[in-house]
């Protein structure tokens, strides 16, 4: 199944927000690459935040290689893969926030990035798959704990 998030999706634990839940709104994606969502209601007890707008975008956007590379031909003498393509795909969230009260509303950026070998996708799905399991765990366990990082500068 293609990348396709049902709605209203749940958020995962942060310090201060108390059951988070996000209602996706189709968008326009900045380019055809990619599959974009505006997030449109808030849910559960997040007080302060606020849905995506014009001046404080609140978006979640998922792109595709703008072509997709094949498998590199191996030395004809050694036999020797020696250059590996890859494959980028990339799951940004982009969320309008203020550094200063009284000031222009800039845009915080998380990008989780996917650099995926070419023909790993045939050979090893199963890897690929572990990894995107363990990356998507990890963020999930952690989610306060990274959230409370970014707030307090400590890891």
């Amino acid at each position: 199944m293609a990348y396709a998030p049902s709605t209203p999706v749940t958020g995962s634990a942060q310090t201060g927000l108390t059951a988070p839940t996000y209602t996706l709104t189709l968008d326009l994606a900045p380019n055809n690459l990619g599959k974009q969502y505006a997030i449109s209601a808030l849910g559960g007890t997040q007080t302060g935040v606020e849905v995506n707008g014009v001046s404080k975008p609140f978006t979640v956007n998922f792109v595709r290689p703008a072509s997709f590379k094949l498998v590199a031909k191996p030395d004809p003498v050694t036999g020797v893969l020696t250059r590996t393509s890859q494959n980028v795909w990339k799951l940004i969230t982009r969320k309008g926030v203020v550094p200063l009260s009284g000031q222009s509303p800039q845009v915080l950026l998380i990008t989780t990035t996917f650099e995926v070998p070419a023909g790993s996708d045939a050979v090893e799905p199963e890897d690929i798959r572990a990894a995107c399991s363990l990356h998507f765990g990890i963020l999930s366990q952690q989610s306060a704990g990274i959230g409370d990082s970014l707030i307090t500068g400590t890891v």
